[in-house]
């Protein structure tokens, strides 16, 4: 890998863009096959039943949470290790509702897997967004969009067909037009193979000092179903579906408040105050992935894919 080094942070000399692989021998992988075919067409005929039917339902939200639970059940999600930052094990159930992501709330969550967003919408039930790097908007997308988002090419900017279909929005409004919802927002922009932490887009700088922000680290046992490579839906769903069972560990941090928002001058052009907040957020997921913060940008990614995909073109 030493021909990716130039895409290796400096400061921490972590390479947050490089697909996390697990030692495999052909006697271990033959029951891997088996164990892919039982469960592929199960899970994809589960999914589109759900996507493309069910979800347009007028269903309650706990049975949307039942419907989703299952589609992880398929491939073995059973185990989610759940812990929220200065509560002792054992104690979740006796913490009050402000003390994790209620109606009202902003969940900053990290970026790894197309699993991330069916988790939390499987918890949550809540809006997502997409954040793109250098401004303050954010683009609502459905859950398919959400996880489709995890394989999706970088964007450096807003998409043009997001300013004309009015689907551009921030979270103030976000909360605004819906106060009984939860606002799930992915500060990094891109996925990486959740051993770093990207820089944040100033996208949480829009969320009213009366909603607290909650950083959420998702992270995975095997660590092989993280996506920081766009279009690689096949190696997923191998990685995915050939595993007897896969585990999440997530951790919740104490809510923040952004009193800093409005203070910068225009869209990117950041306050000191602002950038402090988003740098203890951002130090906040870094601590409950037990990772790094990194300086790698989404164009430095671009790179990266651009360079991974087309080897030869690049000696």
């Amino acid at each position: 890998m030493e021909k990716f080094s130039q895409f290796r942070d400096r400061g921490s000399g972590v390479s947050p863009f490089i697909p996390v692989t697990t030692p495999s021998t052909t006697i271990s992988a033959l029951p891997r096959v088996f164990v892919f075919l039982l469960r592929f067409i199960p899970f994809i005929a589960y999914a589109a039943v759900y996507f493309l039917f069910l979800q347009f339902l007028p269903l309650p939200a706990a049975v949307r949470k039942i419907l989703l639970w299952a589609l992880m059940g398929i491939p073995g999600i059973w185990w989610v290790d759940l812990q929220i930052d200065g509560v002792k094990r054992g104690h979740l159930s006796q913490q009050p509702a402000s003390r994790v992501p209620h109606p009202g709330s902003v969940i900053a969550a990290s970026f790894t897997s197309p699993v991330d967003a069916i988790y939390l919408a499987a918890i949550f039930d809540p809006i997502f967004t997409v954040s793109f790097p250098g401004t303050r908007n954010v683009r609502q997308i459905s859950l398919l969009q959400a996880v489709a988002q995890a394989l999706s090419p970088v964007q450096l900017g807003l998409p043009q067909a997001s300013l004309r279909d009015g689907s551009v929005t921030d979270i103030s409004a976000l909360l605004k037009a819906h106060p009984d919802r939860i606002i799930v927002v992915f500060p990094e922009c891109s996925t990486t193979n959740g051993k770093g932490v990207l820089p944040f887009s100033p996208s949480l700088l829009a969320t009213p000092s009366t909603a607290s922000i909650f950083p959420v680290s998702l992270r995975y046992t095997p660590p092989d179903i993280t996506t920081p490579i766009p279009g690689a839906w096949a190696a997923f769903l191998w990685k995915l579906l050939s595993r007897p069972t896969h585990c999440i560990r997530v951790r919740i941090a104490e809510g923040v408040s952004n009193t800093a928002g409005g203070l910068g001058e225009g869209e990117s052009t950041l306050a000191p105050e602002e950038q402090n907040m988003l740098d203890r957020i951002a130090e906040s997921l870094a601590r409950l992935g037990r990772n790094k913060r990194v300086g790698l940008t989404l164009a430095e990614k671009a790179a990266f894919v651009k360079a991974w995909t087309n080897p030869k073109k690049n000696h």
